[in-house]
């Protein structure tokens, strides 16, 4: 967790980490299964939740065979009858719980995540509570993934990433299944309180409109912008040396970049989505950054709610036909261009860091919030106290 040093700021003592007592919550992670680039997100998510409670990590290793079977599981998972396969541990080595814990929580990015969790030896009886945070899952897939649906009904509480999803599953499982939103480290990606220079002009990450990408592209050929964007296909699915140092970076970029390109959650696959709109990481990231974010907004719900400031996006057309127009014009507003990096990265302080969406999950679960998670919630509205009156962008 990377916390400014800054006298104007102080940190709690009990903001750095130390433990206060044994741990009270056991939490499974597949990282080291996996640790892909779309997976990371989640995983800075758990590090914020360690970082402010008491918490064992239990990461399930592979053992011998494990690519293999991991690959049948999956493919048969669509059509298993019986609907216990979803319940088998296939290649990872069993790990026992030794004691107890007041809560479990299972935070998976996909439904085969759930598949870990089998590899934790009685953690449904060596926990008072359980909670499934299983963040994507679009309605469309609910019919496919009937067979292995009713393993969400183990767990005390659910909680989804979408809020049109969490209804749905909500009538499917019929039971409530609530809405936890993304969320971003808002320490790791704020500039304050000491906002660093932004020499990047644009910053595109992941998918993307190709109009707009080679309008950028055509104004950076000119000498006109610095544009930082992907140029490998599926950068999402590649592994980093090390996660968090792959977050820093990002991070680091981000905050240096005046411009930052958001869309809809997999706006370039609508038939995964089947016209479902969502939110994607992107939008909480380049807000927390202080960028002035272009693009389109989610056209959803949810959006609306999280995302209700003015000029919180910048629209352009999908097609880049008028891009290179709204930054020009852009550029001779300074005035509004500092207003709108202010107000983003303190709206994303205030209301979008992740120790807000744990907040929401150890509520529904009955755990007392933890001093350091107090801690760190006064820490950020210090932090965005700083934003919403600095002079510097």
């Amino acid at each position: 967790m990377n916390l400014p040093n800054d006298p104007a700021i102080p940190v709690p003592g009990n903001l750095r980490g130390e433990p206060d007592c044994k741990p009270r919550i056991c939490m499974s992670s597949s990282r080291s299964i996996s640790t892909r680039a779309f997976q990371c997100p989640l995983y800075e998510a758990q590090d914020v939740l360690i970082a402010t409670d008491d918490v064992d990590l239990i990461c399930p290793k592979p053992a011998w065979g494990f690519e293999f079977k991991q690959s049948w599981q999956r493919r048969l998972l669509y059509r298993d009858i019986t609907r216990r396969l979803i319940f088998q541990n296939l290649g990872l080595r069993e790990i026992p719980l030794n004691r107890e814990y007041d809560l479990f929580i299972a935070v998976c990015q996909n439904y085969w995540d759930i598949l870990y969790i089998n590899a934790i030896a009685g953690w449904k009886d060596s926990c008072k509570s359980s909670v499934c945070w299983l963040d994507e899952l679009w309605s469309a897939e609910l019919p496919r993934f009937k067979y292995w649906l009713h393993a969400l009904k183990q767990f005390d509480h659910i909680f989804v990433g979408s809020k049109e999803t969490a209804a749905q599953l909500s009538r499917v499982l019929d039971r409530t299944c609530h809405w936890l939103p993304g969320g971003v480290d808002t320490l790791r990606f704020s500039p304050y309180p000491r906002p660093p220079t932004r020499s990047i002009d644009v910053y595109s990450i992941g998918r993307r409109w190709h109009g707009v990408h080679q309008a950028l592209r055509r104004a950076a050929s000119r000498g006109d912008i610095f544009y930082i964007h992907d140029t490998f296909r599926g950068l999402a699915d590649l592994e980093p040396y090390d996660w968090q140092q792959h977050r820093d970076l990002y991070a680091n970029v981000a905050k240096r970049s005046r411009y930052y390109v958001v869309a809809p959650a997999k706006m370039d696959v609508p038939g995964e989505t089947q016209g479902q709109v969502d939110i994607g990481f992107r939008y909480f990231e380049g807000a927390a950054a202080g960028t002035v974010m272009i693009g389109q907004r989610a056209d959803c719900d949810a959006f609306r709610e999280l995302f209700d400031w003015p000029d919180v996006v910048i629209e352009i057309q999908p097609d880049g036909a008028d891009v290179e127009g709204v930054l020009s014009k852009l550029s001779f507003e300074p005035d509004r261009m500092c207003t709108i990096s202010r107000r983003n990265s303190a709206q994303a302080l205030l209301r979008h860091d992740w120790v807000y969406r744990w907040k929401v999950i150890l509520n529904a679960a009955g755990i007392t919030l933890s001093p350091r998670m107090i801690a760190r919630e006064q820490h950020l509205k210090a932090l965005a106290n700083v934003a919403t009156h600095s002079t510097s962008t």
